[in-house]
């Protein structure tokens, strides 16, 4: 357990309740909760990730920065009249799943609005603290937003609570950058996925919270474009061994997403989506959004790529029944189906990769 203290102002993004004792409720738990799938709280070395320095890519950063400070989603996640909804139009597959999305969601914000909030704190780096006060309290909006359509639920998440029990996973820094950097930009890949379908289908937009989704995931956007100048700034990181390890979390991100699109059927059919041709699309925004980065990326177009995380997926499946049936038998069967999936992640990562040069600037716009 890690004790971390948001600044006044990330606590009032974040809508954090002050709620003293008690249990906490049934929605907080499910975010408390710690799976393989399950988004995750981050903490890393603070004193070696205060040492990069961005000076390399300065012009880059400088200009980068002052639109962190015009800060132009300032007034974007509140309510307005676009905002109808009436809860007890999802049926009950629909909006349990809706309400893991959501609940997932929030711990995804949230988490990075915690580390980035405790990166700032304990920095004295003023470039590195000025960026993670901006992207802290980009995330902090968009967890207190979420909290918020939440609230028409019935329920919601008390955040306060995740930052006191919630365990936290250390990663080195490279790791840290490797992994939020991919987080963010396929957030925005998955965000303005879902919008541009909708755009098109306005009658499978079966929540208002999708309208947002636009500028929200331009927020996302702009926060992998930190992370990259970060390691352009730093080409030590993007070099040697670090091939390796860049190769292995741009699998593990795009495994772990095709697994869990496939535990919410119902919304994806209630979107119009396929969750297979989906998942593809965005991988396929992601793979091209990572060109400004990373040397190497995984050959999507590989067939056996997908046919792989197919497998992954049944084995996945396997997995949670072998969980659910329990006794000696059930564990027996968990341990078998775990180590199938082992095996197909290290297949997935031995699969022929894609090199990459690297373009003379490292920032792009997004525009899909």
């Amino acid at each position: 357990m890690q004790t971390v203290n948001l600044d006044p102002e990330l606590e009032l993004a974040v809508r954090v309740p002050a709620r003293k004792g008690g249990t906490p409720n049934a929605t907080t738990l499910q975010a408390h909760r710690t799976t393989t799938l399950s988004p995750r709280f981050y903490t890393t070395n603070f004193d070696e990730l205060d040492k990069l320095s961005v000076e390399p890519v300065r012009a880059e950063w400088d200009a980068l920065i002052a639109e962190f400070a015009a800060d132009t989603n300032l007034r974007h996640f509140k309510r307005n009249d676009d905002w109808s909804f009436d809860p007890q139009s999802l049926p009950p597959a629909l909006r349990k799943e809706f309400l893991d999305f959501l609940v997932s969601s929030l711990t995804a914000e949230f988490s990075g609005c915690v580390l980035y909030a405790e990166a700032k704190k304990r920095g004295t780096n003023k470039d590195l603290c000025a960026l993670f006060k901006y992207m802290a309290r980009d995330e902090a909006r968009h967890a207190g937003f979420i909290n918020d359509c939440l609230q028409d639920f019935q329920v919601d998440v008390d955040l306060g609570f995740l930052v006191k029990a919630k365990k936290y996973t250390f990663f080195s820094p490279k790791f840290i950058l490797y992994a939020t950097y991919l987080s963010e930009k396929i957030g925005y890949a998955r965000y303005i996925a879902i919008y541009r379908h909708l755009e098109q289908h306005p009658e499978k937009r079966f929540h208002p919270i999708f309208k947002w989704f636009k500028e929200w995931c331009n927020d996302e956007f702009r926060h992998g474009e930190a992370l990259a100048l970060m390691m352009r700034a730093n080409p030590g990181l993007l070099s040697g061994l670090n091939r390796a390890w860049i190769r292995f979390f741009q699998v593990a991100v795009f495994a772990t997403m095709y697994v869990r699109d496939h535990d919410r059927p119902e919304m994806h059919k209630a979107m119009g989506l396929e969750p297979e041709a989906y998942g593809m699309k965005v991988f396929g925004i992601t793979s091209e959004i990572c060109k400004q980065i990373f040397p190497v990326l995984v050959d999507i177009e590989n067939p056996k790529f997908l046919e792989l995380l197919r497998s992954l997926r049944a084995l996945a499946t396997d997995l949670e029944v072998a969980r659910k049936q329990g006794g000696v038998w059930g564990r027996i069967k968990a341990v078998a189906s775990q180590a199938r999936i082992v095996g197909v992640m290290a297949r997935l990562l031995l699969l022929p990769t894609r090199s990459n040069s690297l373009p003379e600037q490292t920032r792009l716009s997004p525009a899909w």
